[in-house]
């Protein structure tokens, strides 16, 4: 199994995702690839060179419009390391750069998965007893009803694949449990999910999210996003709170010394950085993003996601459940 890494992107490249790629050739088994400034990458890689490295001339700002720059600059990094996706030298990318630039480069050079009209970017949330997979968290900041559904069977194709549960439920992230609760969007999505091909448990909300109650959460990318970094930010927040009131007194120094293992373990649970990428679903091919401030140990595990998709086959999951999806459909409108 091979990855393309765009060395350039993120704001600590080349050197952090040169370092996680490496981890990640050591630890995982898989080989990465290092899609960029050749001469840049080869100063970070050291000599002899640990990994192969396909030279890219340009790279993707942060500020530029992603469809334009994709098209602009073909010799991007993120461009070159999709088309090696493209071109079967390489199962999956993975890229911690303009997130924007890498959907562009993704739908134009390996195309939607047929039926899929919108791709979404899937993040995992720690809950109480396992895991929680979010759908969109920021690829589609308006959305159809039709798109929600898509986002579903999505999610619940990922859950079953990768993350192994059974027989995922489903939830529509709404203000409340009743089905006539919601804006236009969700109201006009609920009597789509309960036809749908996959355990729909009704509408849920935030709280369920880290509460263990369903597998699979779907909402539009700009309702997704803002869940996404608001608890993100709520678990560093509480980290530095729960520092800061150990530092106050000898007692609670104590606590932290009988307690560590526990309190490591918890903070290992709820560490985003341990999930290192957010999979793009729809597209058709492997496509991992990881986030922008990416250290050494984000990209290895981003590495790591893209692996378990390519493993588990899950664009060939996503092709097949959507295809059910829309043979149900079909059979409905036609009595």
């Amino acid at each position: 199994m091979r990855i393309a890494v765009d060395a350039m992107g993120g704001d600590f490249a080349p050197l952090e995702i040169v370092r996680g790629a490496e981890a990640a050739a050591r630890g995982l088994d898989l080989e990465v690839i290092l899609v960029g400034d050749e001469e840049k990458i080869s100063a970070a890689l050291g000599s002899p060179p640990s990994l192969p490295v396909v030279h890219a001339s340009e790279t993707i700002q942060m500020d530029e419009q992603p469809v334009l720059a994709v098209r602009r600059k073909p010799g991007a990094s993120i461009v070159k390391a999709v088309q090696l996706v493209r071109d079967g030298q390489a199962d999956a990318v993975v890229s911690a750069g303009h997130t924007g630039a890498t959907l562009a480069a993704s739908f134009l050079h390996l195309g939607r998965i047929p039926g899929i009209e919108r791709p979404a970017i899937l993040s995992i949330i720690p809950n109480e007893k396992s895991q929680t997979v979010l759908v969109d968290v920021g690829a589609n900041v308006d959305c159809k009803p039709t798109h929600l559904l898509q986002f579903g069977v999505m999610g619940a194709m990922y859950a079953r694949k990768v993350l192994g549960v059974t027989c995922p439920r489903v939830g529509l992230l709404n203000i409340g449990e009743e089905a006539s609760k919601g804006n236009e969007l969700t109201c006009a999505a609920y009597p789509l999910f309960e036809r749908a091909p996959f355990r729909f448990v009704g509408n849920v909300e935030g709280r369920d999210l880290f509460n263990g109650r369903v597998d699979v959460v779907v909402c539009d990318g700009f309702t997704g996003n803002i869940v996404l970094k608001t608890g993100e930010g709520l678990v560093v927040a509480l980290g530095n709170a729960i520092k800061k009131e150990i530092a106050t007194n000898w007692m609670n120094r104590m606590f932290l010394l009988i307690s560590a293992f526990s309190l490591k373990s918890i903070r290992q649970r709820f560490d985003y950085t341990e999930y290192g990428g957010a999979p793009l679903l729809g597209v058709n091919g492997v496509v991992v993003v990881s986030h922008g401030s990416s250290r050494a140990k984000e990209v290895k595990n981003a590495i790591r996601v893209a692996g378990e998709a390519v493993r588990n086959n899950l664009v060939e999951a996503i092709a097949s459940g959507i295809n059910e999806t829309l043979t149900k459909g079909a059979e409905t409108a036609n009595g």
